[in-house]
């Protein structure tokens, strides 16, 4: 297993990280992720550390908090082999303080994830979404309270825009309050959004992009081709309105060249298109999710060995969408071009 720094800091981080999304099984939606209990999650985390993949993300509203109850057993007497990652800031009831960022809801909820997984601190904490109601100094003295206190080590964010992880930087820097060093972010062969702002930030800033969803909310798996339908059994049956939407024949465009370059490379088109985002800047680690042994098996096979450089030129083309203003005059007039070289 290859391991990378997060961002800036100097904490390295695998290459391959697991998402514990489909521990739990609870609500409409993370029911159709998976229902992983205490039994099959402690066989994935030892298939995990067995390949060297050592950080393990959840979040608080994954299963209602069962995500964490179930991750919390299965690494039970293995906390120092491990790095432990849980997102917060999403409703996590109808009150009026059961959401949000505000310097109750983070201290209460950091409590409760360490309750609920069993451990005295987390490596990473990220808000799961901006909050807009709540001043970013609050939000950032509440994190630097809960690092000085032993509860966190690092802080990162996830699903932000660039002007909110600015702004946040900004007043952290200001302050000396502590810098967020990661940033999960959606990010695929048929999700390319990440690419126009947040990664050019990421670079400057020193965020490293924690990927979720790396197969495109589960439609780069292979069983999806064209002029076929969604397979029965299926997830996106159930899920997809919860997705980002993905535009279908830009899904079969990028599915037909991933079939010939995993012909080519010996792989499957989950392993190639995993390799893909392990190539591009910024990526810190890709977070793949299992169902079972066998899925995870399969995308664990994404690491130790590289596309080739004309591979990549045709997963780039074949996925590629105009870019929307202010970016696409930087990538079609010559003169814009030249101010500001493309990130390869």
């Amino acid at each position: 297993m290859e391991y990378r720094q997060l961002g800036a800091s100097g904490l390295k981080v695998p290459a391959l990280s697991f998402g514990a999304g489909t521990f739990g099984g609870r609500g409409p939606l993370f029911s159709h992720w998976g229902t992983s209990g205490f039994e099959e999650a402690r066989r994935l985390v030892d298939l995990c550390l067995e390949a060297g993949v050592n950080l393990f993300d959840t979040a608080d509203v994954y299963s209602e908090g069962a995500s964490e109850e179930v991750l919390g057993q299965a690494i039970k007497g293995r906390r120092n082999e491990i790095l432990l990652s849980t997102k917060m800031s999403l409703p996590m009831g109808d009150g009026p303080n059961d959401a949000g960022s505000s310097r109750s809801r983070l201290i209460d909820g950091v409590e409760a994830a360490l309750r609920r997984l069993g451990v005295d601190h987390l490596d990473l904490l990220q808000l799961h979404a901006f909050d807009a109601f709540t001043p970013v100094e609050e939000v950032l003295a509440t994190l630097d309270q809960l690092v000085r206190a032993g509860k966190l080590r690092y802080v990162g964010v996830s699903n932000f825009a660039g002007w909110q992880v600015m702004k946040s930087l900004a007043a952290a820097d200001r302050n000396g309050w502590p810098r967020y060093v990661a940033h999960q972010v959606y990010y695929s062969l048929v999700g390319r959004d990440y690419e126009w702002d947040l990664m050019p930030l990421g670079q400057d800033q020193g965020l490293g992009a924690l990927v979720w969803s790396p197969l495109g909310w589960g439609r780069l798996t292979g069983k999806i081709r064209r002029d076929s339908p969604i397979p029965e059994g299926s997830r996106l049956h159930e899920t997809a309105r919860f997705g980002p939407p993905v535009d279908e024949e830009r899904l079969y465009r990028v599915v037909d060249v991933l079939e010939d370059v995993a012909e080519e490379a010996g792989k499957t088109i989950p392993q190639v298109a995993l390799n893909w985002l392990l190539q591009r800047p910024t990526v810190s680690s890709v977070i793949i999710g299992a169902r079972d042994e066998k899925q995870l098996r399969d995308n664990l096979g994404a690491v130790g060995w590289s596309l080739t450089e004309e591979q990549m030129r045709r997963l780039n083309e074949a996925s590629a969408v105009t870019p929307p203003y202010p970016h696409f005059p930087y990538h079609r007039q010559e003169g814009f071009a030249r101010l500001n070289p493309p990130m390869t």
